[in-house]
């Protein structure tokens, strides 16, 4: 088992078409008692190996909740309101490896 491993999520975009995403961390929020789930494209970090540093990985934020017993174990929402946004942003910071900090 190495860490390298990643949760992959299949999420289907306003067109039907679907993406395979990495999942970068979940994290609850026991204060809204709401849940956020970190996702990256596959493979947006192994392109363009040339440009390994300079180059910001794009990262998709969601709220999710659980549907246990359905298809879709879990549904998921946009970050809609600047304070969500903001809550995410502090947790992706908390995140990165300390190397990634300019």
């Amino acid at each position: 088992m190495t860490e390298q491993e990643k949760e992959r999520i299949v999420i289907p975009d306003e067109n039907g078409d679907e993406h395979l995403f990495d999942e970068l961390f979940r994290f609850h929020v026991d204060a809204t008692n709401k849940s956020y789930l970190l996702v990256t494209p596959v493979g947006a970090d192994e392109d363009d190996e040339d440009e390994e540093d300079d180059e910001e990985v794009e990262v998709f934020a969601f709220r999710y909740e659980d549907r246990e017993g359905e298809e879709d174990d879990i549904a998921l929402f946009p970050v809609e309101t600047d304070e969500e946004w903001e809550m995410v942003e502090e947790m992706l910071n908390t995140f990165q490896p300390e190397g990634d900090e300019e």
